[in-house]
């Protein structure tokens, strides 16, 4: 018995001695970290009172230092920042609906800015700036070199003041000027419209408004068309939509699906992820949904798109998306300022990462480029064909009774409004012919 404890006493002295052994090294590793973190710390002290003594002339010291806080947040990724108090304010306005600018959304890429895309009906829409344009240049100075917000500084001005900045494009040869006179930026979250037998949702940004705007405009369409059953389906357009609040986009996620996950986010620590399931309740009820997307597709958008491909809800018809699958928290910080942070990633619910890959179309349909040459005898030449009824002396149709060459001359209409369209916006007439076919072939049992 003696024996026995003398070996249980060795075996947990042994332990002991094992333990502290493992454990001494990583404490001064750690310790270690800490005093290298220190020093760190001092040489930027240092560095920080040089600049303020010797520097050639007379620095701001809250400038430096905020300079400094946003050095060390782009340098993570392009979408962490810091935010001035001013910047702050006008973010949380912008979450809103309404804000003065230009109309886009912009990221960094390769040291310039690149438009994620324009926001429908702002003076950057209707001045043709597109997705995919890098701006290269803000009334002749040059942004190259410069950090996305110091860029988008540039860019800021008084409400009616003119700006020109210069596009580079893929496709065009040269750089060209484009002049834009800055406005108040009013979103309208969602516009809906009815487009023969489809409803189309066509949602710019997710903010406060977003879902409200979506269930009153579902509401107000089908009411028009006298009701679901008039309704072949609905178009969700999301081309062009930059994203905005996480919480918008898996409500209108939501607002389709009756159950089911919408989206994951996991951080650096496991526990720090969180799931989001669909409620019962379906506001198509039922209705086969297209989702349009295309290049200025990103962020909140791209949840929306995975999670209605994912299930199986919505057919994806367009353009790889941007690619944005990261989440960032806006952080308070003392003096009304702000940080925001990357601090997850977002996953479909099939469990796929967008980031940098972006949403794939189930049907990839481009937009054809407009001819800007073509002039407008032209295209109703081009649409314009004889036919039988045009030829002198043909045979009268009178087979069919008044009320039937109505109904056909109304299909003819509904047609041609349909080919006219294509002509417009050949993404959405492709979107809204899947709908059609669809309905033509009817519910599966």
């Amino acid at each position: 018995m003696k024996k026995f404890l003398m070996a249980a006493s060795i075996g947990i002295l042994a332990g002991g001695f094992v333990t502290t052994q493992v454990a001494a090294p990583l404490l001064a590793q750690e310790a270690a970290k800490t005093s290298n973190v220190y020093e760190q710390l001092d040489l930027f002290g240092d560095i920080f009172e040089r600049i303020r003594a010797q520097y050639v002339e007379e620095v701001d010291e809250a400038d430096l230092i905020e300079a400094a806080i946003d050095g060390m947040l782009t340098s993570l990724d392009p979408h962490s920042s810091y935010l001035s108090p001013d910047d702050a304010a006008a973010m949380r306005v912008q979450t809103r609906g309404e804000f003065g600018g230009l109309g886009i959304e912009v990221t960094q890429e390769e040291g310039f800015v690149k438009v994620v895309s324009p926001i429908d009906g702002t003076p950057a829409d209707e001045a043709g700036i597109e997705a995919g344009d890098f701006i290269t240049h803000v009334d002749g100075e040059s942004i190259l070199g410069l950090t996305l917000d110091e860029a988008v500084e540039l860019m800021r001005g008084p409400v009616g003041s003119e700006i020109v900045i210069t596009i580079a494009r893929e496709g065009v040869d040269e750089p060209f000027d484009v002049s834009i006179i800055r406005d108040t930026i009013k979103l309208t979250a969602v516009r809906t419209r009815t487009e023969g037998e489809t409803v189309v949702l066509r949602v710019t940004t997710f903010n406060d408004q977003t879902f409200p705007n979506l269930s009153e405009g579902i509401a107000k369409q089908v009411e028009e068309a006298g009701g679901i059953d008039s309704v072949n389906g609905f178009v969700l357009d999301l081309r062009n939509n930059p994203g905005g609040l996480l919480t918008q986009a898996i409500k209108v996620s939501d607002a389709f699906l009756e159950s089911g996950e919408i989206v994951s986010t996991r951080g650096r620590n496991p526990e720090d992820g969180d799931r989001y399931n669909a409620t019962p309740g379906d506001l198509a009820l039922g209705k086969p949904i297209v989702v349009l997307i295309n290049g200025g597709s990103a962020s909140a958008s791209e949840i929306v798109a995975g999670a209605l491909q994912d299930h199986r809800r919505a057919i994806v018809v367009g353009t790889k998306s941007f690619g944005k699958g990261s989440v960032q928290t806006v952080m308070p910080l003392r003096g009304d300022g702000a940080m925001r942070l990357t601090t997850a990633r977002y996953y479909t619910p099939s469990g796929r990462s967008i980031q940098a890959l972006g949403v794939s179309p189930d049907i990839v349909v481009a937009q054809p480029r407009r001819n800007p040459d073509a002039t407008e005898e032209e295209a109703d030449s081009n649409r314009r064909t004889r036919s039988e009824a045009d030829l002198r002396g043909r045979l009268n149709n009178d087979s069919l009774s008044e009320d039937e060459i109505r109904q056909i001359e109304a299909d003819r209409a509904k047609a041609e409004a349909a080919a006219k369209l294509r002509e417009e916006d050949y993404q959405l007439a492709y979107a809204i012919d899947i709908l059609k076919g669809l309905s033509a072939i009817g519910p599966r049992d």
